[in-house]
């Protein structure tokens, strides 16, 4: 049985910003010069507008999260907490209103 599956490469932040520096100053078209350092055309696309969006805070890599995503990942947290001590209160509640006569 033939595997199917390729391995995602991982590149680094840095290749990642020299890579999309040089594809601005090449005189081959985009696609040329994907093929030419071996990322694919929309990769390269993709890190580009990621570059162009993000600035300094591009290619996070894994484990470190743009300042958005990590307050919106505190805030989820937050979120979830509040919901369990409502439902434990809520739980308390009916608890000793059943209790009393």
């Amino acid at each position: 049985m033939k595997e199917n599956m390729m391995a995602r490469k991982k590149y680094t932040r840095e290749f990642k910003l020299e890579v999309v520096q040089a594809s601005y100053q090449t005189e081959k078209s985009l696609g040329q010069f994907a093929d030419d350092i071996g990322v694919g055309r929309s990769t390269l696309t993709n890190w580009r507008a990621q570059l162009k969006r993000s600035g300094e805070h591009a290619f996070p890599g894994s484990g470190r999260q743009l300042p958005e995503d990590a307050e919106l990942t505190r805030l989820k947290r937050e979120l979830r907490q509040a919901r369990q001590e409502r439902d434990i209160l809520k739980k308390a509640l009916a608890f000793f209103a059943q209790a009393s006569p």
